[in-house]
């Protein structure tokens, strides 16, 4: 269900996959050098969410008409791959409910912010 961005370790995968979630890194489906516009067409077209630290993503969807795809901003630097999958499982109750209806959520270690697709202008 999880679509891992480039900037993100790879090594964060197979940590997710040993706790049971289904998770894939851009770079084992030959979008590692892919535009921004091709991951968020791939992450609808299998149903992904998109996880990142590039601000580009919400800013593209923010302006599209894109259905149901979301996207999580790690706000966080330098995360190591355990630290990364800490801060996911740490967020997820907060958010599960609400990944299939298409948002935006930034993420921090302090805080989550989720804002719904579509965000009229």
């Amino acid at each position: 269900m999880l679509l891992l961005d480039q900037g993100l370790p790879r090594s964060s995968v197979e940590l997710l996959r040993e706790k049971g979630w289904d998770v894939v890194h851009v770079s084992e489906v030959g979008l590692s050098k892919a535009e921004d516009k091709k991951i968020i067409e791939y992450a609808i077209k299998t149903k992904r969410v998109i996880v990142t630290l590039d601000a580009d993503f919400h800013a593209l969807l923010a302006v599209s008409n894109k259905p149901f795809c979301t996207v999580i901003r790690i706000r966080e630097e330098g995360l190591r791959a355990e630290d990364l999958v800490k801060l996911l499982l740490n967020i997820w109750p907060k958010i599960k409910k609400h990944v299939a209806q298409g948002v935006l959520i930034s993420v921090t270690s302090e805080n989550v912010r989720i804002r719904h697709l579509p965000i009229l202008r």
